[in-house]
């Protein structure tokens, strides 16, 4: 179970969601799309286009050719006593080929789309929850979505204690925007909702159902809406990867000189750990996002070596103070110490 903060305006925690669908399709999985704010048939025709094995390159040339040439023209600005120094390693890992890349300036093909079997969840079209059981003390919405979920995962057999009758497959299931207002949910309005148990009972529920089958789940929720910390707290436990996406748009970051080349951060808050009472903590704590023409890239922030000449010496005292506040990797290069130095 993934879950994803969205960022203020959804921009970019939506592209995610895309990506994680997109993979889906490419790998031949089966796909359960839900959501309250947009129609899931809008949402697949949305998906980026993928680029398959030599298309890469010749498709991401032109970016790869602008970025070799922004490494030369920094190489001629920086002073001569970072020039012999190791070379930031934007990427989180070592570079190995994993996944697929896709292009976000075109959509995917119609008939690729159609080439693996989806199922839709679109709440406003749903008809009215008639329980054969009790409804779990739940949001009406919540109970419906689970039993879909649950009607797909036995019928299309992914359930782990049946033997599979076919070729095994894998159901991706993404949820859009849960918790929020329209999907009949009060947790974003007040600090103190009626129904606060709702969306924990959901989770819990739905837990179970992706460990007795053969699924994985990625739920975006506006987290920045959700007042009371106490029920975040209890989602966080509840899902196995946690990620959390800030972005710069309408914040004072936007204009700062230390953020220019990213649109956002990246705050991994918790990733799995396999048979284990705790959870792992990752390595890498700065991670940053940026979204070029045809690619949404995460690398690690790093603060350029130097700033331009159009930054005042009080300014780069300020910024310097502002990179205490960042996480250690980049803060505790410049504690102590007046001047960004590394």
């Amino acid at each position: 179970l993934v879950f994803t903060e969205e960022d203020k305006y959804g921009l970019y925690s939506n592209l995610l969601f895309k990506y994680f669908l997109a993979e889906g399709i490419v790998c031949g999985h089966e796909l359960f799309v839900a959501s309250a704010k947009e129609h899931p048939d809008n949402i697949l025709k949305e998906l980026p286009a993928p680029l398959l094995d030599d298309s890469y390159r010749k498709e991401l040339g032109d970016e790869a050719a602008a970025v070799k040439s922004e490494d030369f023209q920094d190489s001629m600005k920086i002073a001569w006593r970072y020039q012999n120094l190791p070379k930031m390693e934007t990427s989180p890992t070592t570079y190995t080929k994993f996944g697929h890349y896709y292009d976000v300036s075109k959509k995917m093909s119609p008939e690729l789309c159609q080439s693996v079997k989806w199922h839709s969840f679109y709440l406003h079209e749903e008809l009215p929850f008639e329980p054969k059981m009790k409804t779990w003390n739940m949001n009406s919405g919540y109970a419906r979505l689970l039993q879909s979920i649950q009607r797909i995962i036995s019928q299309e057999g992914f359930d782990g204690s049946d033997p599979q009758k076919k070729q095994r497959n894998v159901l991706r299931i993404g949820i859009q925007s849960l918790g929020s207002v329209l999907w009949g949910d009060d947790v974003c309005c007040s600090d103190a909702p009626e129904d606060p148990q709702s969306l924990t009972k959901f989770l819990y529920v739905l837990r179970g159902l992706l460990r007795k089958s053969l699924s994985a789940c990625i739920i975006t929720v506006p987290a920045h809406l959700i007042q009371n910390k106490a029920i975040m707290e209890r989602v966080t436990n509840l899902s196995d990867m946690v990620v959390g996406l800030e972005s710069f748009i309408g914040s004072e970051r936007e204009t700062n000189p230390l953020y220019k080349d990213y649109h956002g951060l990246v705050h991994v808050h918790q990733i799995p750990r396999l048979n284990s009472l705790i959870c792992d903590v990752s390595d890498t704590k700065d991670l940053a996002f940026r979204l070029k023409r045809k690619q949404f890239t995460i690398e690690r922030l790093h603060l350029p070596p130097d700033l331009s000449d159009t930054v005042s010496r009080a300014s780069k005292q300020d910024l310097a103070g502002s990179a205490k506040l960042l996480s250690s990797g980049c803060g505790a290069m410049a504690i102590g110490k007046k001047h960004l130095d590394f």
